[in-house]
């Protein structure tokens, strides 16, 4: 394990050498300045622990502590404070220092207990945020994952609306082929519905849900039998009555199909009239 780091700022040269010498004595890389300015040139986040002596020409320990904090780096600082200043030592603790060692330095067994934890908490603080980095690029990860299935579910579920809707249009052209004429009728419908839509200029999405609602309008006599159509003269009440229901069964047809919710409203409607005799529902006016 590489030997903490540490950075040591006092004006007193016997001091700093004497601290030196004991820091590395306990195993320590020492970083000696003799000023607030000259530890501010040479602070970095490789440092593990600060030693700043309060009363220091220029800049004082309290200033350089200050802008120390705003570099962010979360390097614990303890303060040198004189025998009997121990108002010093409370407004360092009460500014964020994570400790204060009164000088000279008697108790050598205390003096290293007070630096192995701040460099504890130094440790503490790096795990924390490596963890916090990588959590963040796990969330990235995960998110960008995340997103990628969600596209393809996206994806998915539209080709499979496609493939449902165009199932269903292959049953029912085969149905109107049966009968000519009925052949190209789905088709005529659609084209003249998405132009008026065009001419209404109506959104896009708005002009897909007509274009479908018109491809199915008459999905419900692929259930019920029509075959009354196609034969010479009028239909007789029950047969009128059997046609009638093809809108209704249509919409029930598509209503499981929770994507066509719009258009099995439309397929449902297809036959009312602004005067109410329309069906299945008799809707007039501003109700359709």
């Amino acid at each position: 394990m590489a030997p903490s780091k540490i950075l040591i700022a006092d004006d007193d040269i016997l001091v700093r050498e004497a601290v030196v010498k004991i820091l590395e004595m306990f195993g320590h890389e020492v970083v000696a300045v003799d000023s607030g300015e000259a530890a501010l040139e040479v602070v970095s986040d490789e440092f593990d622990v600060i030693i700043l002596d309060i009363n220091m020409p220029g800049l004082d320990g309290f200033e350089t502590f200050s802008k120390i904090k705003e570099r962010n780096l979360e390097i614990p600082v303890l303060f040198f404070t004189g025998a009997g200043s121990m108002e010093y030592a409370v407004r360092a603790i009460n500014l964020g220092a994570y400790d204060f060692i009164t000088k000279p330095i008697e108790d050598l067994d205390l003096f290293d207990v007070k630096i192995r934890r701040a460099i504890e908490k130094r440790m503490y603080v790096l795990k924390d945020r490596a963890y916090r980095q990588n959590l963040e690029i796990e969330i990235q990860a995960k998110t960008k994952e995340l997103a990628e299935k969600n596209r393809l579910l996206e994806q998915y579920a539209h080709e499979l609306e496609n493939i449902t809707v165009n199932t269903m249009l292959t049953l029912q052209t085969a149905l109107e082929e049966k009968d000519p004429y009925t052949a190209g009728h789905t088709t005529r419908v659609t084209a003249y519905a998405q132009q008026i839509g065009a001419a209404m200029h109506l959104p896009t999405e708005e002009l897909t849900v007509l274009r479908r609602a018109c491809q199915l309008h008459d999905i419900g006599k692929l259930v019920i039998d029509v075959s009354c159509i196609q034969k010479p003269g009028p239909l007789t009440e029950e047969e009128w009555e059997q046609v009638k229901k093809h809108p209704e069964v249509g919409e029930n047809i598509i209503k499981p199909l929770r994507f066509l919710r719009r258009e099995g409203n439309i397929v449902r409607h297809h036959h009312e009239r602004m005067d109410g005799k329309g069906y299945p529902d008799g809707l007039t006016g501003d109700e359709l």
